[in-house]
């Protein structure tokens, strides 16, 4: 028979507030910022001033831990769900100010209109209006008593009825007597568990990723400094993102300004790259996997609590041990110069632009792969070159593709076991045998998503190489995606649609896709290929552009070459397209596999 894996009780929200107030249900400081409209803070008061149920708040108790000293610490209840609605009353009943998504502290006041028994956003015209009580939370707090408020509110509503006013003004300080619904999670539940209780219980079906958890947990632990390392993660990545937000945590947040992770970020105030812009769910797997060679964030979360794994008791010991090494892989992370050197050898490898990067768990997994590296004292020479192999390898094999916590952890683990250079070399033996490069890559360009990351990893070769565009004689590949330029279809769609009939995913294939320049493109327009290669032939007689500046014979051999283009088909032998999209694909195989052995 299981055992209960939960407890449900209902408890005044009077309660609830007081147990925030003494730390009882930790609410991370920012475990997200405030995103509630006011309107909704409105609507959640009138749902409880009418009687209707509010929903449940779920909490999940930390384990007891056991101290050095051989007592044993109590641990808190971390709220998992129902931050807003408790934030909201805080806000609205105490008079607390929050944090909102653009990172400004702000006073959410809910007026209300005793004899509509209404409430509203207060704003200067409530204010004025002598109907209003324009703000809730002094009333709320009994900062002004009941017989002083009737008073002073039918002075100047003289035809408001008394005892209807005082019925109702008691109602709206009944609030805080109003029952709200807990859900506590027991302490000894797995992370798994836990997330399948969120998704069966919340109404909403919204899923908390183990992220979310790990980060609950992180910001709850004011001993160990998690609410100031739980806004270093949040506030790199919106500065990642906007960095003008700087000026607002500097003046929002004086305490975090003065912490060595504000100093360590301060480089992203005049920082506008977008080539990896980090989610917090992001930053902490790269920064737990560098430092503790584990993939797992069900695990992290374990050790943030002080579990022992052998002894399946809570310790103290790794629990500070574990927020230690956190904290050095946030700031191993958040480094200007750590952060900034990788992605130099990225960008070496040709992915210079984001359009280039469409999967984040491969640059996730390079980046700690870059940090464990250095962590372990490689070459900088052997670094670049590892990094650069592993990154085109795991996007070319789909290597993180499923599993993603799974490869995670067995790659960090034969790295620590083999030496990333013999763990390289089998992996590469294993994955990328020649019937991957002839059979398999050939097979995974047969395809029209052109976010695929095996064509994602052909046109970052072409970057590297410093390849042409199509027809162009000085424009690169790399100059029209960091531009937005053009990618033709070397059959033209209409062409093949208004000829063949051909669909949608027959005319996309990546097979037909170059890049060129828009006024080659636009000359191109629908014409057939014969046609339109038999003009450029004949302007490598004349010498006389029409289709870009090339007009050698030999220079238009190699654009061809440069851009996986069958010869034959410049020779002016018409291929059916089908096969001039399976020979182009073979081409382009071969193209990648030069590349990445270039690496």
């Amino acid at each position: 028979m299981s055992m209960q894996k939960y407890s449900v009780n209902q408890h005044l929200i009077e309660t609830l507030l007081a147990w925030v107030k003494s730390g009882e249900i930790a609410i991370p400081e920012i475990q997200r910022p405030f995103v509630w409209d006011a309107s909704q803070v409105r609507d959640l008061l009138d749902s409880l001033y009418q009687g209707y149920p509010v929903g449940y708040i779920i909490v999940w108790k930390n384990p007891n831990v056991r101290l050095k000293d051989g007592k044993i610490s109590e641990g808190k209840k971390v709220l998992i769900d129902g931050q807003q609605r408790i934030t909201a009353l805080s806000a609205s009943l105490v008079g607390q100010t929050v944090i909102n998504k653009e990172y400004k502290s702000i006073r959410i006041k809910i007026a209300f209109n005793p004899r509509k028994e209404i409430f509203e956003v207060s704003n200067p015209a409530i204010e004025k209006d002598k109907a209003w009580i324009p703000d809730i939370a002094p009333v709320i707090q009994e900062q002004i008593g009941l017989i002083k408020l009737v008073k002073e509110y039918t002075k100047v509503n003289p035809d408001i009825d008394e005892g209807h006013l005082e019925k109702v003004i008691t109602q709206l300080k009944g609030i805080t007597k109003k029952q709200i619904g807990m859900i506590e999670l027991a302490a000894d539940l797995d992370i798994e568990t836990v997330t399948e209780i969120f998704i069966r219980i919340n109404r909403e079906g919204v899923t908390l990723s183990q992220a979310d958890f790990a980060m609950s947990k992180i910001a709850a632990n004011e001993q160990h400094g998690g609410n100031q390392l739980r806004k270093a993660i949040d506030y790199f990545c919106h500065l990642a993102v906007a960095p003008e937000f700087y000026s607002h945590i500097e003046a929002n947040d004086s305490e975090f300004s003065k912490t060595d992770y504000f100093q360590a970020m301060r480089w992203l105030r005049n920082e506008n790259d977008d080539l990896y812009d980090p989610s917090y769910s992001d930053l902490l797997r790269v920064a737990y996997t560098s430092r503790f060679s584990r993939g797992k964030l069900a695990d992290l979360v374990a050790l943030l609590s002080g579990r022992n794994f052998e002894t399946k008791t809570y310790e103290e010991e790794i629990a500070a041990n574990s927020f230690e090494k956190l904290k050095l892989g946030v700031f191993d992370f958040i480094s200007e110069t750590n952060f900034k050197r990788f992605l130099m050898i990225i960008q070496s490898a040709g992915f210079v632009d984001s359009s280039l990067i469409r999967a984040q768990t491969p640059i996730n997994f390079a980046y700690a792969l870059f940090l464990k590296l250095r962590i372990d004292s490689y070459k900088p020479d052997e670094i670049e070159k590892y990094v650069r192999r592993w990154f085109a390898l795991s996007l070319l094999t789909g290597r993180y593709s499923s599993q993603i916590e799974t490869t995670y952890e067995e790659d960090i683990r034969q790295i620590d076991e083999k030496g990333f250079g013999n763990y390289l070399k089998s992996t590469e033996e294993a994955d990328l045998s020649e019937t991957f490069w002839n059979v398999g890559l050939v097979q995974a360009l047969n395809t029209s998503n052109s976010n695929h990351p095996a064509y994602l990893t052909y046109l970052a070769s072409q970057v590297r190489d410093g390849v042409r565009g199509f027809l162009s004689k000085g424009i690169t590949v790399r100059s029209m995606i960091e531009h937005r330029g053009d990618i033709h279809h070397i059959f033209p769609k209409d062409y093949l649609k208004k000829e063949f009939g051909l669909r949608r995913a027959q005319y996309n294939q990546v097979a037909n896709y170059a890049y060129t320049q828009q006024e080659i493109n636009i000359v191109i327009g629908n014409k057939s290929p014969d046609k339109y290669i038999e003009e450029v032939l004949k302007q490598c007689e004349t010498k006389k552009s029409k289709y870009g500046g090339i007009t050698d014979i030999e220079e238009l051999k190699k654009n061809f070459e440069e851009n996986a283009i069958p010869v034959k088909f410049m020779e002016g032998e018409l291929f059916e397209y089908m096969e001039f999209c399976e020979q182009r694909r073979k081409k382009m195989a071969k193209k990648l596999k030069e590349y990445y052995f270039s690496l």
